[in-house]
C-alpha cells in the first residue's frame, strides 16, 4: 500500500525513480522495491519522501486524506440563554455552600469574565 502511494505521488510529481532516488541520496533499486512491495521505507526516510513529493506522511501511508473542516457555529440567542444560566448557577452554590451573598456574586463576576475571555478568545 506504501509503495503504489509512493509510486503514484511520485508520478503526479511528475518525477522519476532516478529523481527521487537522487533527491533522496538512495538508489533507484531501493525506490522501486518500495514501489513494488518488496520492502517499505523506514519512518525517517518516508518523512524525507513525503518532504521531497510535498505530501504528508499520512497521506503516504493511507493514500489521500479527505478531511472536512470543522466547523463551530454559535447562536446569539443560546449563547445569551447560556451565559445567563451559567452565571446565575454559580451564584446559587456559592450562596449554598458559604452563606454569603458577597461570594455569590464575586463568582457570579467571575463566571463573566471568564465568559468574556471565552467569547475573545474563540470568535
Amino acid at each position: 500500500m506504501v509503495g503504489k502511494n509512493i509510486r503514484r505521488f511520485r508520478e503526479k510529481a511528475n518525477m522519476t525513480q532516478q529523481e527521487l532516488s537522487e533527491k533522496l541520496s538512495m538508489t533507484r533499486q531501493a525506490v522501486s522495491s518500495w514501489e513494488n512491495g518488496k520492502t517499505e521505507p523506514d519512518l525517517e526516510t518516508l518523512g524525507k519522501i513525503a518532504e521531497v513529493l510535498e505530501v504528508s506522511a499520512e497521506e503516504l501511508i493511507y493514500g489521500e486524506t479527505k478531511t472536512q473542516p470543522v466547523v463551530r457555529t454559535v447562536t446569539k440567542e443560546g449563547g445569551k440563554s447560556g451565559l445567563g444560566f451559567g452565571a446565575a448557577l454559580a451564584m446559587v452554590i456559592s450562596y449554598a455552600k458559604w452563606h454569603s451573598i458577597k461570594w455569590a456574586i464575586l463568582h457570579g463576576l467571575l463566571g463573566w469574565f471568564y465568559v468574556i475571555y471565552y467569547v475573545a478568545k474563540y470568535k
